[in-house]
């Protein structure tokens, strides 16, 4: 063994995954016994079909790039790993002298990240050490109070709605209904409640997957707003769900993991015009605050960093089978801070941590202040205020 390490990229990117690789290559230097990084190029294929890229080669000033690249420098994948593929892996770990292998990614790379784990096991490759880094916009990865990837596309979510807020307010004749991300967890959905400077601010309504959707209760509370505000801002998740459980728009396409759901925002928007006369359009941000690095968070990168400096630590230090996580620390001034904990891998391995209900309000179309003060922090500085528009718009015509 030439004590070489790889780290490999699974599911969707981040503004702030190339961060946590950023951070194992400048771990990596602390420590002699060290050969170099390597980065499975295309995520798990790249392992079986022996695509690795030394990343140790690259000058310092390409390398700090990666703090503000957004996706996946060495690219990601979804590639489904058969079971003899597995039992492959540990040998191709010591074709490349790999002793430290490092998955980047959210609850499916963390089942990954176990079997290969007990892939080494069972061929006897007790040496090579798995440790997992977390990463997902989703958040719903169990234990960790949260993940590197998130905060950013919170912050980029709560500032698209802000901005959607202000053009609303300044023509208030309709309702505009902004679908999020989040298929079965509701965070991202739930961040939209950070654009809010006062009460009464929009978002009006926020609706997650938590809670079954009532379409008359929509309508009403629709109609109400309207007529008291005449304009009306909704943030709805991607994956709501009636009384049945069913989705309220037909999926459009499935596979063994994920359901892939109709335009749910242009399903409200079309409700409201239909049954309430009142003219409704839809916004369908998507894949635009997956990777936005004019949006990302400090927070986030800086975390993202520590989550890859923390699993080669553990690595080095013997430790496998496990994954780094967040534990936030009880503070008597309220400040926010962190520190990293380990993780057996087996209890997250597709484990899906949704929004508690504490976070969620009563009629289920709010969020709670609780879970505002928990988001909060995870964003960054705060999101610029009306009047911070306006003066960068007038420096900005000084030019």
């Amino acid at each position: 063994m030439n004590d070489n390490v790889l780290v490999v990229h699974g599911g969707g990117p981040t503004a702030v995954m190339n961060a946590s690789l950023y951070g194992v290559i400048r771990e990596a230097e602390n420590y002699a016994e060290i050969g170099a990084v390597y980065g499975a190029i295309g995520g798990m294929e790249g392992i079986i079909k022996e695509r690795l890229l030394n990343l140790s080669e690259f000058e310092e000033e390409k390398l700090a790039l990666l703090l503000q690249t957004p996706g996946s420098s060495i690219g990601s994948s979804r590639y489904p790993v058969a079971e003899e593929e597995y039992e492959r892996i540990p040998a191709i770990m010591e074709k490349y002298g790999i002793k430290y292998l490092l998955p980047n990614g959210g609850n499916g790379t963390m089942d990954t990240c176990g079997k290969i784990y007990h892939a080494c096991m069972k061929a006897g490759y007790e040496e090579i050490r798995v440790v997992g880094i977390p990463k997902t916009i989703d958040n719903d990865i169990a234990i960790t109070d949260h993940t590197p990837g998130f905060g950013s596309a919170a912050r980029y979510l709560a500032a698209s709605v802000k901005e959607v807020a202000a053009d609303v307010k300044a023509l208030p004749i309709h309702v505009c209904v902004i679908e999020a991300l989040g298929r079965n967890a509701g965070w991202i959905t739930a961040s939209s409640a950070l654009a809010r400077e006062k009460a009464g601010d929009a978002p009006h309504l926020i609706y997650t997957p938590e809670r079954p959707f009532h379409e008359e209760e929509f309508l009403k509370d629709v109609e109400d707003l309207y007529h008291r505000l005449g304009g009306v801002v909704v943030v709805a998740s991607e994956g709501l769900k009636g009384e049945d459980g069913e989705p309220i728009v037909d999926p459009i396409f499935k596979t063994d993991r994920a359901v892939y759901y109709g335009d749910v925002s242009a399903h409200l928007a079309n409700l409201v015009v239909k049954r309430l006369g009142i003219k409704a359009r839809s916004e369908k941000p998507g894949l635009c605050g997956r990777s936005s690095i004019p949006w990302q968070s400090p927070v986030d990168r800086e975390e993202a960093q520590l989550a890859g400096r923390e699993a080669l630590r553990l690595a080095i230090k013997g430790r496998t089978g496990v994954m780094v996580g967040f534990q936030r620390e009880e503070t008597e001034d309220g400040s926010y801070r962190i520190h990293t904990m380990e993780i057996p891998i087996k209890q997250v391995m597709l484990l899906e941590k949704t929004l508690p209900e504490t976070y969620i309000n009563d009629r289920g179309n709010d969020v709670t202040e609780e879970f505002v003060k928990w988001c909060r922090p995870l964003i960054g500085t705060e999101l610029p205020g009306f009047l911070d528009f306006k003066r960068c718009w007038e420096e900005q015509s000084k030019t």
